[in-house]
């Protein structure tokens, strides 16, 4: 696809239109691709503006989960190290959410290992969130598993107002990296979520041996799902787990992923996340070819970016943190 034909389907998109799946392949075909990255930046800027939405994490509940997902530290089927513990305290929860409210961060998740959480455990993570709410302005969100709806609307009472739940990758990919749940039932979470009202953060991980292609697949089933926040992970090959080894991907596969999530997803945020701490040499251009949000501060089980620096990289590429 040449730099004219680009041109035509980023002014569709503009315009409020769609790209078709062919399209798409070929837009990853491109050599140009600086051509690419600018036109997925000027879909960014139209839709997103020059804002970054800065969203913060607090890893709430750590190992012994029982799903065999093959990139994740936190399951019990690998000996990978990770430090294991039940559910925090309210206080720890209103001291980390204080402290991201004091550097700006406007969003605040509690994220949690295990395929879902108990009934009981549901109730004490009710408490936590209703105590933040009382204590700072930040909006809360949550990552708890596959729940189902009545589990879902304690959470929607108790102030969360966006739920995150990871496809983790194309559904032709994901029986190959687990076994113990379906793509089928994080989407039933989803949509089960969204009919509650809740506002929904979901994407996944590249680099753990699927292709192009099925980056594509996994863009549209995105869009399918009328995502609200995708987060951009890359694969950081934790020690135990059996993806350890893998291979990285190169920054051109990395760059063009990216910007055929812009061109599909125009509207939605396309957030930095885990594995950011491999592509720092190209997060410049990763927010010149798309990325319009971060997940800022320390991560679950890997060092994420300092507040502060993130914000005054925002402020050197002439946008700026959520206000």
């Amino acid at each position: 696809m040449n730099t004219e034909q680009i041109e035509i389907l980023k002014q569709r998109v503009l315009d409020g239109g769609h790209i078709t799946l062919e399209e798409a392949q070929a837009l990853s075909e491109t050599s140009e691709k600086e051509a690419l990255y600018a036109a997925a930046d000027a879909i960014r800027a139209r839709f997103s503006g020059r804002v970054v939405d800065m969203c913060s994490i607090i890893n709430a509940k750590s190992g012994r989960c029982s799903e065999d997902c093959k990139w994740c530290s936190q399951s019990r089927h690998f000996k990978t190290g990770v430090q294991e513990y039940p559910l925090i305290s309210a206080e720890e929860g209103i001291k980390a959410a204080q402290e991201n409210a004091r550097h700006g961060v406007k969003h605040f998740s509690l994220v949690t290992s295990g395929r879902a959480l108990k009934p009981k455990q549901i109730d004490e993570a009710c408490k936590i969130f209703e105590a933040i709410g009382k204590e700072t302005p930040i909006k809360l969100c949550a990552s708890m598993g596959l729940l189902r709806t009545p589990e879902l609307q304690k959470l929607k009472d108790a102030g969360v107002g966006r739920y995150h739940c990871n496809i983790e990758t194309a559904a032709s990919h994901f029986p190959s990296l687990c076994t113990t749940h379906t793509f089928e039932e994080k989407q039933r979470t989803i949509r089960e979520a969204q009919a509650l009202g809740m506002k929904i953060c979901s994407g996944g991980i590249f680099g753990m041996g699927e292709t192009m292609a099925q980056r594509i697949e996994m863009a549209f089933s995105l869009r399918e799902m009328n995502i609200d926040s995708i987060p951009i992970n890359v694969l950081n090959p934790i020690e135990g787990t059996p993806m350890q080894g893998s291979l990285p991907l190169s920054d051109d596969e990395i760059l063009v992923t990216i910007a055929l999530f812009r061109f599909i997803n125009p509207t939605a945020h396309l957030r930095f996340a885990g594995g950011r701490s491999l592509i720092f040499h190209i997060q410049e251009k990763a927010l010149a070819a798309g990325v319009s949000a971060a997940l800022v501060g320390d991560y679950l089980t890997t060092l994420g970016a300092g507040v502060e620096k993130d914000k005054e990289l925002f402020r050197k590429l002439g946008r700026a943190e959520e206000a």
